[in-house]
């Protein structure tokens, strides 16, 4: 890594939200925001060979990482992401910034860029189309088994988190998440563990396994789709987030979403690797990226400069 590093700390009314900063203190903002079970260590490899006028943030969503954990009782969602986004864009004082969205990250990008279209220039989707659509027939069947495990959950009188060694907990990693590499893992794992009596324990709330029960159909994704006004950069992988859907169904919806969006003439590419790619080959990446925020953000004489 060839460039300062700062650890972020944002209060929210739970706790915090955690991070980590790179780049020149006056250096254009570009919120980076990870995917499901992951944390801010998923761009590690990627963000030290983007451009060096940047200043990347790299949060841990909530219930990640080293950010707290929502409060009992509270559900994960989209939607309660975006707002978190608010409330660290807020912390910093920002105006206006880009977003680099990777998977679940994606999805909270891609609503956070309908809903405050005014405050992102540039909207960057690693292996994610910005929505998920959910099938309205399958829609009260998944909400219900959302809040189902949620109040099962709850009837736990304490919370069981196994102790690993650091070892068996690199191999657990690998086995559930087989897209990464085993440096991969080690990276996630730096944010991702927390050393107890015995050994290490997982640091993500485990509710963030849960079914998330709030739910938007093709329609809904679409007409929000529409709503943002950045110019959008799409990198697929072959072997990625297509491959492995929680919900086969929704697989039906993404050549819509990804036509609408080459439709409003925004950039697609497809890189060979799987879903991790920007985390275990960020070189191949890179190039889109880069290119992109120097044709899209820094290049571009109507932005204004931007404070960190």
């Amino acid at each position: 890594m060839d460039r300062e590093v700062s650890e972020l700390s944002v209060p929210v009314p739970w706790g915090e939200i955690r991070g980590q900063v790179w780049g020149p203190d006056h250096g254009r903002p570009v919120l980076c925001l990870h995917g499901w079970a992951d944390n801010c260590g998923t761009f590690n490899t990627l963000i030290p060979l983007l451009p060096k006028e940047c200043r990347y943030v790299a949060v841990d969503l909530a219930g990640h990482g080293r950010s707290s954990h929502r409060p009992p009782g509270v559900f994960y969602s989209v939607p309660a992401y975006v707002a978190d986004v608010q409330r660290v864009i807020d912390a910093l004082h920002l105006h206006k910034f880009s977003i680099i969205g990777h998977s679940m990250g994606a999805d909270i990008a891609g609503m956070y860029s309908a809903l405050y279209p005014e405050m992102v220039d540039a909207l960057i989707l690693l292996d994610g189309y910005g929505f998920l659509p959910t099938d309205l027939k399958e829609i009260s069947k998944v909400m219900r088994q959302g809040m189902d495990e949620m109040i099962q959950f709850e009837k736990i009188t304490e919370e069981e988190r196994r102790v690993y060694t650091y070892e068996k907990a690199v191999e657990r990693l690998l086995a559930v998440n087989p897209t990464l590499s085993e440096q991969s893992a080690h990276i996630l794992l730096e944010r991702g563990l927390v050393q107890v009596e015995g050994g290490f324990v997982f640091s993500r709330d485990l509710r963030v396994n849960f079914k998330n029960i709030v739910r938007i159909s093709l329609e809904q994704s679409l007409e929000m789709q529409s709503r943002s006004q950045a110019p959008a950069l799409v990198v697929l992988s072959q072997k990625g987030f297509d491959r492995i859907f929680s919900e086969p169904a929704q697989k039906k919806f993404t050549p819509t979403l990804l036509r609408c969006l080459q439709d409003r003439n925004h950039k697609v590419v497809t890189v060979p690797g799987n879903h991790h790619i920007h985390l275990n080959n960020p070189e191949v990446v890179a190039p889109f990226v880069s290119d992109f925020l120097r044709t899209k953000v820094l290049s571009s004489s109507t932005n204004r400069e931007h404070k960190l």
